[in-house]
């Protein structure tokens, strides 16, 4: 698998955020739905990475300072026919290890609370993060958890 900084300019990464932003909203209410939108991904504080094997596009992953110390994982979506093949794990590894070397601290996460982010939420369980209280900007939400980790 080629794991790449992606500028979020071609049609398969257009396709895949669609996609994710259907999936989030197929699960959570309009106001507890905080997946960004190409725009939303294209600001300089977030970097964006797109995996690929043999020229298809299989998972993508973003990382977003918050602060010199403090990174968030956003975006992280394994294309359909793709799921359970670890694709997840190894951009998340990944992510995590673009933080580090960044020198960040701590890295934070929001998901779902709801049945369908239960194979995430085991994801990052697997990786040592833990669940906290909201972070940055966000605000306690029956439909959302936080999860942390020191780096």
């Amino acid at each position: 698998m080629d794991i790449k900084l992606d500028d979020l300019t071609g049609s398969e990464i257009a396709a895949l955020i669609g996609e994710h932003l259907q999936g989030m909203a197929l699960h959570s209410p309009p106001e507890s739905v905080h997946a960004l939108n190409l725009e939303g991904l294209r600001k300089p504080e977030i970097s964006f990475w797109s995996a690929w094997e043999q020229g298809e596009l299989v998972g993508c992953g973003a990382l977003k300072q918050l602060d010199g110390q403090h990174g968030e994982i956003k975006s992280m979506r394994t294309a359909s026919a793709h799921v359970r093949k670890g694709i997840a794990r190894r951009m998340l590894a990944h992510i995590m290890e673009e933080a580090k070397r960044r020198g960040y601290k701590r890295l934070s996460l929001e998901t779902g609370s709801m049945e369908a982010f239960v194979p995430a939420k085991k994801l990052y369980e697997s990786f040592g993060f833990q669940y906290c209280q909201p972070f940055a900007d966000y605000k306690e939400d029956p439909n959302s958890v936080f999860m942390t980790k020191e780096l």
